[in-house]
């Protein structure tokens, strides 16, 4: 249907000439690069605006955990939670390079954004020719930064496309080329995207059935070379998780690794109703449609492209397939919580370049180059435009306070960096701490260890089998290890009760606090200005009905 000559926009004419050929490269081979540069180096100028956001709760857990492994502490040890190690190693390696703060953590997502949107056009290039990739990247950018998404928080979904879509590239070079070393390559790159969250899983399950389509697509089928290939990418997707559980059960941690991973994991996806999972996909992918629009036209208009298109089927197989298999990535819980549908990006931008590359084949084949290109990226530049103007308060206008309010309503994440500046000052470096609440932000910004592994009170608050052993656990684990501060979080955000949860820990709670702890700090939350209140300027009860509590133990006790 495309070209896919590198770095050169693709002549869409049925005969073109050699001479034709010449010139168009000639003329766009330094363009398309420059426009590429542009495009990522636009994206780098308005997130190094947002590098100073505060981190969310999930930020929080990953730099906690990646704090913890560069102390020598393994994953689910002294944090527990759900996620695959890989997200938490990334994360050590960004503390480690760029220093342990938020600032350095949104330093990481623009150089792994900005990677991203490079794999992107590469991927979408070799697929449809370069003015295809340069749409695609803009696309993605854009789509990747809006609060519909909460783009601009380093989330796991960012961590997990950026492997996929390099190891997509190296599944097409292989099959194209047919190069089975890069079959493993491929593989090894799916499986660290695997490793990053399990909805990574997805791209290995697309991954091994496109090896399938595309031997059986060439026919004859020869049945030798499907198993050597679909064995070395096989291989190359399983290699990163084995390593990881061999490293667990080396460490005497696998038990530990092994059920929250799994075991819990499991009994989290398995909570939603199917009719409650398909209402929240409705109203979440209404936001995100209603976010960027004229796109989001645009990525409706290549599925169908794609599926009436009766000359290039491999191309549109591979497309269609990746949309398809990026939705089930989404789909795990059927939680769909807008950072998930970052898994839907890549292949959502390939597609709205498609729709603009059908523009330029059917309807400008026979015009000059300059209407030819001019007009596509002329139709995508209104389209980037008119999304980031839609959202020009939040990526431009808003203060670093104002950006987290504007997406998380009161959620304490801007009251997160104060209450650890306290938290830093009247405690020691060895002394614990313990977050009643799921701020574990609060640990990384504090440099603090939680007194108990439950950094989230999610999983103790659910209906399942395990929860109220796990609130007697954390009961047990705060009571041995009698922290010097608990912060208490007032937020329902930070604990999401229901009529099932277990009310143990709470009445715990209000005991343990009265006997051993004393008020010294108070935070009254509020979606302009919280107000905050330190000892010995403190008085219960708060001005607020959302709060953050500082209660220190009582001499002696």
């Amino acid at each position: 249907m495309y070209s896919s000559e590198s770095l050169r926009l693709p002549s869409m004419g049925k005969n073109p000439s050699r001479r034709e050929n010449r010139a168009e490269q000639n003329m766009f081979s330094p363009l398309t690069t420059g426009v590429l540069l542009l495009i990522i180096l636009l994206t780098v100028v308005v997130r190094w605006g947002l590098i100073d956001v505060p981190l969310e709760r999930d930020e929080g857990e990953y730099a906690y955990a990646g704090q913890l492994i560069l102390q020598g502490i393994p994953p689910y040890q002294q944090m527990y939670n759900m996620k695959l190690p890989g997200i938490y190693a990334a994360y050590a390696c960004i503390l480690a390079i760029l220093g342990q703060t938020h600032q350095a953590i949104h330093l990481g997502l623009l150089v792994i954004n900005a990677a991203t949107i490079l794999l992107v056009f590469v991927l979408a290039q070799r697929l449809y020719g370069a003015m295809v990739g340069l749409v695609a990247a803009a696309f993605f950018a854009v789509m990747s930064l809006l609060p519909s998404v909460q783009g601009v928080f380093a989330n796991s979904e960012h961590f997990v496309i950026l492997p996929a879509l390099g190891g997509l590239f190296f599944l097409l070079r292989a099959l194209e080329e047919k190069r089975q070393g890069m079959l493993f390559v491929s593989g090894l790159l799916l499986g660290l995207s695997f490793l990053m969250k399990q909805h990574g899983a997805a791209f290995i399950l697309f991954g091994g059935i496109y090896i399938l389509y595309d031997q059986f697509w060439r026919r004859p089928v020869g049945w030798q070379t499907v198993l050597c290939r679909v064995g070395l990418f096989s291989l190359g997707a399983t290699a990163p998780y084995g390593l990881t559980c061999m490293i667990f059960a080396y460490s005497g941690a696998f038990d530990k690794f092994w059920f929250w991973t799994f075991e819990y994991a499991r009994t989290y996806t398995s909570q939603v109703p199917i009719r409650a999972g398909w209402s929240l996909f409705k109203a979440q992918s209404l936001e995100i449609i209603k976010s960027a629009p004229l796109i989001w036209l645009l990525v409706f208009i290549g599925l169908i492209a794609i599926g009436v298109d009766q000359r290039s089927r491999r191309k549109s197989a591979f497309a269609g397939m990746l949309m398809a298999f990026s939705f089930l990535a989404i789909c795990p819980g059927f939680y769909f919580r807008p950072h998930y549908f970052i898994l839907l990006l890549p292949a959502s931008a390939i597609l709205a370049g498609v729709s603009l590359g059908v523009l330029q084949e059917r309807i400008l084949k026979n015009r000059s180059l300059v209407i030819k290109y001019g007009c596509p990226l002329f139709l995508a530049g209104i389209c980037v435009f008119a999304s980031i103007y839609q959202h020009r308060n939040i990526l431009f206008e808003m203060t670093s306070h104002q950006v987290a309010r504007a997406v998380y309503g009161l959620n304490p994440f801007p009251e997160a960096i104060e209450v650890s500046r306290f938290v830093r000052s009247a405690t020691e470096e060895g002394d614990r701490i313990a977050v009643l609440g799921s701020e574990p932000q609060i640990y990384f910004y504090s440099r603090r260890r939680s007194a108990s592994g439950y950094i989230y009170m999610y999983a103790l608050m659910e209906g399942h089998r395990h929860a109220l052993k796990m609130q007697r656990e954390m009961v047990t684990q705060i009571e041995s290890a009698r922290p010097k501060l608990l912060i208490i979080v007032n937020v329902p955000t930070s604990w999401l009760k229901t009529r099932d949860s277990h009310p143990l820990l709470m009445t715990w709670l209000q005991s343990y606090q009265a006997k051993y702890y004393t008020l010294v700090g108070l935070v009254d939350i509020d979606q302009q200005n919280s107000v905050y209140h330190w000892a010995p300027d403190v008085n219960w009860p708060p001005g607020s009905p959302a709060w953050v509590a500082v209660l220190k133990r009582k001499n002696g006790l």
